[in-house]
């Protein structure tokens, strides 16, 4: 064969190839959402998509019905679930019973599921659901059944083994997963009474049956000191060790910036600039750096680690960390997204050598607008690692020692509080929404016990980094956005009208509203214009924390659909990427239109092929370290209180419930006081008013009620304290 036949040949492998690889995800929704589209088989559909690579059309048939995007009915048709009137979603399970759907969909409703109608499912489980027969009533709120159970997230459960006549089962420390898991009498022999364990499920529950399962893992004796918490860590499958390959991966890359790393990079490394973070931080991801112009305009620096330079797609490095999705932060310890030479060697930010960076400059004016931007790789060289209390101590307190040791520094810091007010001011003129809410740590003893519960507020040197990273972030969305490059998304949707319906009754007992149009659609300036109202008064936190429950999580999403807490259109995460995946991805993709420019159809079609997985698997990260971090701090506040019993303490209520109210005390630690201890009056609940009032002597109980309670009684397992009114 000669060789211009050759080259015509190899021409039409690849044009074939190419028409193969078109036949997508996104082509099969596309037609399905078709006005005409009715459902078809496989061969239907591929004859009118033109599949020729039959095998690759139907594994893509096969991945998008795993996922939920597509229903196969029982005469083996393919059909969107929205058209049939079906839900795919995450259930979120009560300890109560029942449970909710979060829709895949960000513009439909929860779906309430009573305990009756979840048929085998359990917390966290992805399910698809039909309608069903209304149980309770519920405003606006639809219900249905679970049909299929798409994907099982309970692989293993982490409780306590009991014996009972030969009987074994284990009690699972989630109260959300509802139900014993029997053990069959041969696995019972390695495992005492009331050992913390660790069950792989081997058998689902259905309508009417308990799971099944075998102990793979005895953590220890219930109680004993280290058991608690690496009961969350197997409870919520935290990966603690990196497999060897990754290891091995992340050993080839060089522990200092080389030479030919500069290769590319606009040098940075004159530029004066500083990270600030806690007192502990090791995984330093952001520098700042500013500067006043001629024409009166501050020029601030972002500086975000390079991770993308070092963590390629695809490799092992990558797949692991779109695994972990996320570094967890636990009250003793930090299980990172990237193993240790990276998040806290070559990738962290140190003081005093040199570093890769990503870096975003931008002139903003006088009203906080970002006039002009530039973004470009870096190398970079921190001049001093400063902490939030240092800065604060220079800002606020005029520390002299300090001022003194930092005086090449202090005027940056002035110029940086001058614009971090400037840029705050202008975002709340949108309208976003500031909740100003203390955080808390609990401070650890050498045998892991709590010795201290240290309560913080935010300062201006958290504030000037939140805002830094907020407008960083916002540019860089803008950028990519208006380039219309496939890209990870930070989205925040509206308030759904029934949760702002339920708000607007409590606050009306308080003499407050929250307005909307006539389409129920709220602005977020209407959240802020009642804290500002409430700003400073007994009921704030509690109005704060009201409101806060009534708006939906932030998730990440591959389109811009806009951040209602911030108002803003475009918002992504850029500034975290050694601890959070989709500030990685965002940078990868950002490289890539820095370098190309505008992208081959082929690459665009494949980066917006992965974005919904990496959407989907980010936001369940996400949502794991999040339940995983405040159940360990939790777990340690209630151990703190246990050698409190008896003592007194002032706190507000933080909740109320018909069966009693929550007590929320200055150290942040929160117990219940039950209505049945109560004993000078009779008490009634008041739903609509979050309130508890006694029948003859008028007492009334509602959020922000200041309260003196006494520790009554402590339980470790079920994570309570009780309190009673002192």
């Amino acid at each position: 064969m000669g060789t211009m036949t050759t080259g015509l040949v190899r021409q039409a492998r690849t044009k074939h190839k190419q028409e193969v690889t078109q036949i997508n995800r996104e082509q099969v929704l596309e037609l399905m959402r078709k006005e005409a589209y009715k459902p078809l088989d496989w061969e239907e559909m591929a004859r009118t998509l033109g599949v020729k690579d039959i095998g690759g059309f139907k594994l893509v048939l096969q991945q998008m019905e795993k996922r939920g995007e597509v229903i196969l009915t029982r005469r083996e048709k393919y059909g969107l679930p929205e058209k049939m009137g079906l839900v795919v979603g995450r259930l979120q399970r009560h300890a109560g019973g029942f449970g909710f759907v979060i829709a895949d969909g960000p513009d439909i409703p929860d779906t309430y599921i009573s305990a009756e109608n979840l048929n085998g499912a359990m917390h966290n489980d992805r399910v698809v659901v039909r309608p069903a027969a209304p149980t309770i009533r519920r405003a606006a709120k639809p219900e249905g059944e679970v049909i299929r159970v798409l994907e099982r997230a309970n692989r293993t459960v982490v409780g306590t083994f009991e014996r009972i006549k030969g009987y074994g089962f284990v009690t699972p420390d989630d109260q959300r997963i509802g139900q014993d898991v029997f053990i069959p009498e041969a696995n019972q022999n390695q495992v005492k009474n009331k050992d913390k364990v660790v069950v792989e499920i081997t058998r689902w529950p259905e309508k009417r049956r308990n799971p099944e399962g075998q102990i793979v893992e005895v953590l220890g004796k219930h109680g004993a000191p280290g058991v608690d918490v690496l009961s969350i860590v197997r409870k919520h499958e935290l990966p603690e060790a990196f497999p060897p390959a990754v290891l091995k991966e992340a050993d080839k890359i060089p522990a200092a910036v080389t030479p030919e790393d500069f290769i590319g990079r606009r040098d940075l490394r004159d530029l004066k600039m500083v990270t600030i973070d806690g007192e502990d931080a090791k995984d330093l991801d952001d520098a700042v750096s500013i500067e006043m112009l001629p024409d009166g305009k501050f020029r601030l620096g972002v500086h975000i680690a390079d991770v993308a330079y070092y963590v390629q797609e695809d490799s092992k490095l990558d797949q692991e960390a779109l695994k972990r999705g996320t570094s967890v932060y636990l009250v003793d310890r930090v299980i990172p997204m990237l193993p240790p030479k990276l998040s806290n060697g070559i990738c962290s930010l140190n003081a005093r050598v040199d570093r890769l960076a990503m870096s975003v400059l931008m002139d903003i004016d006088s009203r906080g607008q970002v006039q002009h931007y530039e973004m470009f790789p870096s190398v970079i060289h921190i001049r001093e690692r400063m902490t939030y209390d240092a800065v604060r101590q220079i800002l606020v307190d005029q520390d002299p020692v300090l001022l003194d040791r930092y005086r090449d520094l202090t005027e940056d810091f002035r110029l940086m509080e001058e614009l971090c007010r400037i840029l705050y001011r202008k975002r709340l003129d949108r309208g976003a929404i500031d909740f100003e809410f203390p955080e808390s740590k609990v401070k650890l003893n050498a045998d892991g016990k709590p010795a201290e519960i240290v309560k913080k507020m935010r300062t201006i040197a958290e504030h000037l980094i939140e805002e830094f990273m907020v407008v960083a972030n916002e540019t860089v969305a803008t950028r990519l956005r208006e380039r219309e490059m496939p890209f990870l998304s930070r989205v925040h949707q509206q308030p759904e009208l029934e949760n702002l319906e339920q708000l607007n009754e409590f606050l009306h007992t308080l003499g407050y509203h929250v307005k909307s149009d006539r389409q129920g659609r709220v602005h977020p300036k209407a959240y802020q214009a009642v804290l500002n109202k409430v700003s400073g008064g007994p009921e704030a936190k509690a109005v704060g924390m009201v409101m806060l429950r009534s708006m939906k999580h932030a998730c990440y999403h591959q389109q811009a659909l806009g951040h209602f807490g911030l108002a803003a259109t475009d918002y992504c995460h850029f500034t975290s990427p050694i601890r959070r995946y989709p500030d990685l991805i965002v940078h990868r993709v950002l490289r890539e239109e820095l370098e190309k420019g505008a992208l081959a159809a082929s690459r665009r079609a494949k980066l917006a092929e992965k974005m919904p997985s990496y959407a989907e698997q980010s936001s369940v990260r996400e949502k794991v370290a999040e339940e995983a971090e405040r159940e360990s701090v939790d777990m340690k506040k209630v151990e703190y209180m246990q050698d409190r019993l008896g003592e007194v303490y002032q706190g507000h209520v933080s909740g109320v419930m018909p069966f009693g109210f929550f007590v929320e005390l200055d150290n942040t630690v929160e117990g219940l006081v039950r209505i049945s201890s109560l004993t000078d009056d009779y008490y009634e609940y008041h739903e609509k008013q979050l309130a508890i009032s006694g029948r003859h002597t008028g007492k009334v109980y509602r959020l922000g009620t200041p309260v003196t309670v006494q520790v009554a009684m402590v339980d470790i397992d079920k994570r309570q304290v009780n309190f009673e009114l002192a």
